[in-house]
């Protein structure tokens, strides 16, 4: 082998020695996916007395005790939850309630990005339609929350609103005495699964039979609501 032969070997084999550390010393690439905190759910029980939450403030403080549980409580968080006008008080809309968005569930899984891809408020949304389906309507844990088809169906959400998200303004009783009430009056049910009774809405399906938890239970639910955070 010539001397010059033997110099480019050697300066090559100092090259590669070099390129292979240098690559060597590299930190692993990362997962740079972003992983989003749990912005909504739907909660794993309900209150045990049907549609008496103690009004807006004790179902707000169910949510947020459900949360906190799981290390969700440094979020603000309200129950989509409207009440109507009765006397000097004025109706409340659940879709004012819940913040501007986005919200993500418990698996980090998109749910919507504002309050008209929520609602469908605008020609686009409305045929796309949210993210709130029975594999992403899920429980503050993860779980999927009974729908048709499961036995019991727990689909059924008290939610006192219009498909719009706003509050009722005629002088039916839709809210239960605006949450207080686990005896007379009815309340306005979304379906988490959207299916089932002539209409898919999952926050404007159809009436209960009443206040009570039995009441509850019999046209397929179990007291249960949705939480959103509203920051």
């Amino acid at each position: 082998m010539t001397k010059s032969l033997s110099v480019v070997i050697s300066y090559t084999v100092i090259i590669l020695m070099g390129t292979y550390l240098a690559l060597a010393q590299e930190p692993a690439p990362r997962n740079t996916a972003l992983q989003h905190p749990m912005t909504f759910f739907v909660t794993s029980v309900g209150m045990g007395k049907g549609a008496d939450l103690g009004g807006l403030a004790g179902a707000d403080a169910h949510c947020l005790a459900l949360a906190t549980a799981l290390g969700g409580g440094n979020h603000t968080w309200h129950a989509y939850l409207s009440t109507q006008a009765r006397g000097d008080q004025p109706a409340v809309n659940a879709r004012d309630r819940i913040g501007q968005g986005p919200w993500y569930n418990a698996k980090g899984a998109a749910i919507a990005q504002n309050l008209a891809d929520l609602h469908g408020d605008t020609i686009e949304p409305a045929r796309l339609g949210s993210n709130l389906l029975k594999q992403s309507a899920l429980d503050e844990r993860g779980g999927v929350i009974n729908g048709v088809g499961d036995n019991p169906n727990r689909h059924d959400m008290l939610t006192g609103s219009q498909p719009d998200g706003k509050a009722f303004t005629d002088s039916a009783d839709h809210t239960c005495n605006n949450w207080t009430s686990s005896g007379t009056g009815t309340a306005q049910l979304g379906h988490s699964d959207r299916i089932g009774g002539g209409n898919a809405s999952w926050n404007s399906a159809h009436p209960s039979r009443g206040c009570s938890q039995d009441n509850l239970v019999s046209t397929g639910g179990a007291g249960l609501f949705y939480c959103f955070a509203i920051n």
